[in-house]
């Protein structure tokens, strides 16, 4: 699970350089997360990761240039996404 969400942070990194790695990270992993509940909540058989990696791939692909301006219209995830000011990138 580790290297999807490596690449796909790599990806989201070049589709918005507004991000840190940290920031890319852990939207990848916010994503992720809420596809595979959102999926097993509707009664949706697992599909595995791959399914996943395609859903959250396309998902940077459309809107992961707008990524950074999701924080100001939705505060309830700004804690998960605030810079760490002793970490670099």
């Amino acid at each position: 699970m580790n290297d999807y969400h490596e690449r796909l942070a790599k990806l989201l990194l070049e589709k918005n350089e507004m991000l840190s790695y940290h920031q890319a990270r852990t939207w990848v992993e916010l994503m992720w997360e809420d596809f595979e509940t959102t999926a097993a909540k509707a009664g949706r058989d697992y599909l595995g990761s791959e399914m996943t990696d395609r859903i959250v791939r396309q998902w940077i692909e459309n809107y992961g240039d707008r990524l950074h301006d999701f924080v100001a219209e939705n505060p309830k995830y700004k804690d998960f996404l605030i810079q760490d000011k002793n970490t670099m990138n």
